[in-house]
């Protein structure tokens, strides 16, 4: 992800888009830690934390309570080294086995070298029935 650099165009903002998509949806935190600058600041929600270390163990958390998680980001809007987008997500609960779907924004902002230094996440959490499913994981 870090081979498309600032500033960005169009074409390239959405190559990075996908490219943290498909990402994430590996779920596997030491592939999606590589985008990240290793001092990166984050704020999940309600959660602050700042470098690579703390995602990656923020990122474990995260994907061993939401099972067949299955991920979709879209570009909202990009200016030099910024991006915006919207996403939704869905994952099963792993206590409760209640499906649900996840929408949200994020902001990232990108060093010269295309790591993402910042992340700027804010999202809401809604329960579905595993019938209304829009995401499937490639599991």
């Amino acid at each position: 992800m870090s081979s498309i650099k600032p500033p960005f165009t169009e074409e390239t903002a959405r190559a990075k888009v996908k490219a943290a998509q498909d990402a994430w949806n590996t779920r596997d935190p030491e592939v999606v830690v590589k985008a990240y600058t290793i001092d990166s600041e984050w704020r999940n929600r309600t959660e602050f934390f700042k470098g690579r270390d703390a995602i990656k163990e923020f990122l474990k958390r995260k994907w061993a309570r939401e099972l067949d998680y299955s991920l979709m980001k879209e570009l909202w809007a990009y200016t030099g080294n910024r991006i915006s987008v919207r996403f939704e997500y869905e994952w099963r609960d792993a206590e409760t086995g209640e499906w649900y779907r996840t929408h949200g924004n994020e902001h990232w902002e990108f060093n010269n070298e295309g790591l993402m230094k910042r992340r700027d996440m804010s999202a809401n959490d809604i329960p579905i029935r595993e019938s209304e499913r829009k995401y499937r994981s490639k599991d």
